[in-house]
């Protein structure tokens, strides 16, 4: 109930990219080795090594290609995650590190500007490019592809005719994003972004008197799934990020956002009908059902009559209400 009243206020939506609006299911295009150091095998064979113990959808799609492959899988030790980055373990006694540049700082590894004009080849058609780094040198990159939903251009178009700012918040780099950005109209949108910059990007615009929707489906985005106005999780997505939210969309559609802005419209403007029909009602009603008029009229009701109109007063409010059963959202 409670997100449904804030829904019908929101002017700003926050949308995450990975799996809320492309369809989450991640698939390997190409692996590749930046010099002679390691083969195109080598590197794939660290890749799904490190990732084998991530539950991250990137690297699930990793660790499909490589055993599609026939990888070899290496014994790594000390693996961590590092949120919003990558992650790194030791293999073969070498510190290896895989994500984005983010990452790649973290693990002390420069990226070469041939490097970065490699990967942004890949990246200017909006695919993601994650980096290998082993012993602080970068070797090589893996470069994963995910479709963008069928119906998120009309759901993102549909959410701006009702006036609502949309914003895409990512943790992807900047052409990727802006490939993605393009292809749906989206004039706002933030790159390389940690899970603590999407959380202070919406206290920001909630300073700024916005009433923020933040939709998003990864344990990135929980934090900013709590703190906005109304939390919008894609069923699809992470328990974390349903547990932070108060709106679950079952289907992991941007069409059940328009859904619920259109529905929470419907059931505000009932309210409103509603609390208008019953003071108009009881400031006509109570007065004559008292003897108001008796003395100029001679009109007085009897309390059965009085208690019936009372009751058709309640069934008049329910009926309407019930007509949001047949409303077309």
């Amino acid at each position: 109930a409670e997100a449904l009243e804030k829904m019908n206020k929101v002017d700003t939506l926050i949308i995450d990219k990975t799996g809320t609006i492309t369809e989450g299911k991640p698939t390997v295009e190409t692996v590749g080795a930046f010099n002679d150091a390691l083969s195109e095998k080598e590197v794939l064979q660290y890749i799904v090594s490190l990732n084998t113990n991530s539950e991250h959808p990137l690297a699930e799609a990793t660790v499909k290609y490589g055993k599609e492959r026939n990888a070899e899988i290496l014994k790594s030790d000390s693996f961590s995650a590092v949120t919003g980055k990558g992650v790194e373990a030791k293999i073969d006694s070498k510190r290896v590190a895989l994500g984005n540049p983010k990452m790649m700082e973290y693990a002390k590894a420069d990226i070469a500007s041939k490097m970065k004009d490699e990967a942004k080849s890949y990246q200017k058609q909006g695919k993601t490019v994650t980096y290998l780094a082993i012993d602080k040198r970068v070797l090589g990159y893996v470069v994963i592809g995910d479709k963008i939903k069928e119906t998120s251009a009309k759901a993102i178009k549909a959410l701006q005719d009702k006036g609502i700012d949309v914003i895409m918040l990512t943790g992807d780099n900047h052409d990727t994003a802006q490939a993605v950005a393009s292809e749906l109209n989206l004039a706002d949108f933030k790159a390389s972004m940690l899970p603590e910059d999407k959380l202070k990007e919406v206290e920001k615009l909630q300073e700024n008197g916005k009433v923020v929707a933040m939709a998003g489906d990864g344990i990135n985005d929980a934090p900013a799934l709590a703190k906005s106005d109304v939390g919008i999780a894609m069923g699809t997505g992470t328990d974390v990020a349903i547990e932070s939210a108060m709106i679950t969309l079952v289907k992991g559609d941007l069409n059940g956002i328009v859904k619920a802005r259109n529905l929470s419209d419907s059931v505000m403007k009932n309210i409103k009908q509603n609390l208008f029909f019953a003071l108009i009602y009881n400031t006509l009603g109570v007065p004559i059902a008292a003897g108001v008029l008796f003395p100029f009229f001679g009109i007085l009701l009897s309390p059965m009559i009085a208690a019936l109109a009372m009751s058709f007063s309640s069934v008049s409010v329910i009926g309407n209400a019930l007509r949001l059963r047949t409303t077309n959202v």
